[in-house]
């Protein structure tokens, strides 16, 4: 099923506040921005939330489902199940300490940048294996068939799994595993990781959740990464909250995340080697109190009768005041949180003005389960990176989900899956 439909463009109003609690960028509407039509495809349907897809240079696409496991969709369209979540049949293998509960199951994915060579692939997944449960990046042997995966090796073991429902009206077990897998163009391996509701680990040292993660292929630490004494050597940066976009700018290879906000505040970041992303939810900061279960993060947004700009007051994103030197955002979707998810560079003269801007896949939160904002927002830096000025709506051709993962194919088009069951192929120039 094809259909398509002509981009447009909005303007986005933005407040700014003042002090340090809050930053806001204005996004201003670009005039004379090429208009093109957008195709829309289906790639693949009936899924089970499909989170991450990955893809060779010959449209072979890798995709993972959170609570089913790890398939490869081939050029002709076959699909071949290669590795299953805990017993979930029709898979080549399985792990049977893989399983999935609530935000949490199998995740990122990735291939080998030199994958013709060796073969090797890269998901991440929740895993029983240990107690506490922890989220883990697993390496694989593809074989050259693609039909099954071997050589099973947890490069990384220790990201924190948040294990049991908490007293706070928002704590389910699962919660904020981060996820995103991704290769730089210099061959480091990439992961993100979540806070897990603990206010103890945005700020710690050794914990790896709330991190961004820069290793080899291996799992040791990238030798280049510089973070604060006495900081696992694996951080290329900290104090984040639920880090599931990343991308590397195409000209510049600068590592710039995309993270969801505590009901406010969803954020763009250029990364900073060894910086602070500025999320401390711990009880011990000043000013805060009944915090439940000593995480602070929604404070006090269980509470009636406050927008959400004295929401972002009370619990800052990004903490200037205690942590001045934290990595300002370069957008946060004006104040609101709407569950800003992933993130890729699009690319291709057919792209028009488009060509090198930044997409984010929003996954649409709202009140009483009725979801708001779900849409796919195109957003264009300034030349020196330090700002953006423009951020555009796509106007699509199909029904928007929550847009879980967003993915540039070697075909030019943008796929993206929603947590609906759906791969869409977007083909600009339809």
């Amino acid at each position: 099923m094809v259909h398509s439909v002509s981009f447009s463009t909005f303007s986005v109003a933005a407040a700014l506040l003042g002090g340090t609690a809050f930053l806001a960028t204005p996004a201003i509407a670009q005039s004379g921005m090429n208009t093109t039509s957008l195709t829309s495809e289906i790639v693949l349907e009936g899924l089970n939330s499909p989170w991450d897809m990955a893809f060779l240079d010959d449209g072979t696409m890798l995709f993972t489902e959170k609570c089913d496991g790890l398939s490869v969709r081939m050029p002709d369209g076959t699909v071949n199940k290669l590795y299953g979540v805990g017993d979930t049949a029709g898979y080549a293998s399985n792990g049977s300490d893989l399983f999935c509960e609530g935000q949490a199951g199998m995740m990122g994915v990735a291939f080998d940048p030199d994958f013709t060579n060796n073969r090797r692939i890269y998901v991440y997944s929740t895993s029983s294996m240990s107690d506490p449960h922890t989220n883990r990046l697993m390496r694989f042997t593809l074989n050259d068939d693609f039909t099954a995966v071997s050589d099973r090796t947890d490069i990384i073991d220790d990201v924190p799994y948040k294990m049991a429902a908490s007293d706070h009206p928002f704590g389910g077990p699962g919660a904020h595993n981060g996820g995103r897998v991704r290769f730089s163009e210099d061959g480091a391996l990439w992961l993100t990781t979540g806070d897990t509701h603990n206010g103890m680990v945005p700020q710690s040292p050794t914990m790896m959740g709330s991190k961004v993660i820069r290793i080899d292929t291996d799992g040791n630490a990238h030798p280049d990464n510089s973070p604060p004494d006495g900081f696992d050597k694996r951080t290329y940066t900290y104090g984040h909250r639920n880090v599931q976009g990343i991308a590397f700018h195409p000209e510049t290879g600068q590592a710039i995340t995309a993270e969801h906000g505590p009901w406010h505040s969803d954020e763009i970041t250029i990364l900073e080697n060894g910086g602070n992303a500025g999320w401390d939810p711990r009880p011990n900061m000043a000013g805060r109190f009944d915090c439940p279960d000593n995480y602070c993060g929604y404070s006090p947004n269980q509470e009636d009768g406050m927008n959400r700009f004295q929401r972002a007051a009370w619990m800052p994103m990004t903490d200037f005041e205690t942590y001045p030197d934290a990595m300002p955002p370069v957008w946060n979707n004006n104040g609101w949180s709407q569950g800003t998810s992933s993130a890729a560079f699009l690319e291709g003269d057919a792209w028009g003005d488009w060509d090198g801007a930044m997409v984010v896949g929003i996954m649409g939160i709202g009140f009483g389960g009725t979801p708001i904002g779900q849409r796919l927002d195109v957003i264009q830096f300034n030349e020196d990176m330090t700002d953006v000025h423009d951020v555009t709506e796509m106007t699509l051709p199909m029904e928007p989900g929550r847009f879980r993962s967003v993915v540039m194919g070697p075909d030019g088009s943008l796929y993206t899956a929603i947590d609906e069951g759906v791969i869409y192929k977007l083909t600009p120039g339809g």
